[in-house]
């Protein structure tokens, strides 16, 4: 079952139950979808990939914790809770991610698998991560604890 196929699911499913904010994330989530395979016909490509689909998920994550911020600061709560239900749904899509001792740990086995001593090796190091977790992996936080392992 793909990830498109689970995000169906879950449509239906809050249609069904009535779950009014639940469908409304959801349908972003579809609109979203829809933009990126419609940008991606004139490469050949009907659907974008599952990875794509991921990515995609994770980017629509970004803005919100930006706009979370901004309420808050704003004091705006209830509109900061509706971006966080957001997230939440979001997140139900994607694969656990490591925790961040989970990352020191994988980061650490990289680093001693690739052989890497200095910065320069940064991307080697980045790329066995990728391969090994892919979806698992925050690429963001990764980055600084793998710069922060490799200077010392």
């Amino acid at each position: 079952m793909s990830i498109r196929d689970d995000i169906s699911a879950a449509m239906k499913s809050a249609m069904k139950a009535g779950e009014a904010e639940r469908l409304s994330a959801i349908r972003l989530i579809m609109a979203k979808l829809k933009d990126a395979d419609i940008a991606a016909r004139p490469k050949g490509v009907d659907r974008i990939a599952d990875e794509d689909v991921l990515a995609l998920l994770r980017g629509m994550i970004k803005p919100r914790r930006e706009a979370i911020e901004l309420y808050e600061k704003g004091g705006r709560p209830e509109l900061a809770a509706k971006e966080q239900a957001e997230i939440a749904v979001i997140e139900e899509f994607l694969p656990r991610a490591l925790n961040e001792e989970e990352m020191r740990a994988a980061t650490a086995q990289a680093v001693a698998a690739t052989g890497a001593t200095g910065s320069k090796d940064m991307g080697r190091v980045m790329a066995a991560l990728k391969s090994q977790y892919g979806a698992a992996l925050d690429m963001g936080r990764i980055g600084a604890i793998v710069k922060a392992a490799l200077a010392g």
